[in-house]
């Protein structure tokens, strides 16, 4: 039992300590860029979209979480848990979801903007196996 167990957390740990490791903060302070770059810090060497290059539904979005909304989801503004683990480790409830709509599905589809309380936001057109991080 121990032996199956192991090999689920051990990512998951090794995660959390190079997070601590490398002095990543939750304190919510602006984001800050990268020595000798225009790539925020947090964005960590992941892909990067800038916010020009979101899709128009993406940007609409974007423009409601910076207005505090109203957003057409119930579930927008809910907690994202970032159980898939791609986004920076941090406490559950530093990062929120909304939806970004997407065109021709019947539900809210697989687009989604995650912020952080630290100002990052993230893009995913896949409903989580992959993220961009948004340059403003």
């Amino acid at each position: 039992m121990l032996l199956r167990f192991v090999p689920r957390v051990l990512p998951a740990v090794l995660l959390c300590l190079a997070v601590l490791l490398t002095g990543c903060s939750s304190t919510g302070t602006a984001p800050t860029t990268a020595p000798g770059g225009s790539t925020p810090a947090w964005a960590g060497g992941m892909a990067t979209v800038r916010e020009s290059g979101l899709p128009p539904d993406a940007r609409r979005t974007l423009a409601l979480v910076d207005k505090g909304g109203p957003f057409p989801y119930a579930q927008d503004g809910a907690v994202f848990g970032n159980f898939e683990g791609r986004l920076p480790a941090h406490r559950r409830g530093y990062y929120h979801e909304y939806t970004v709509p997407t065109p021709g599905s019947r539900d809210r589809g697989a687009r989604r903007l995650v912020t952080g309380q630290g100002g990052e936001i993230y893009y995913t057109d896949d409903h989580y196996e992959s993220f961009r991080a948004v340059l403003r």
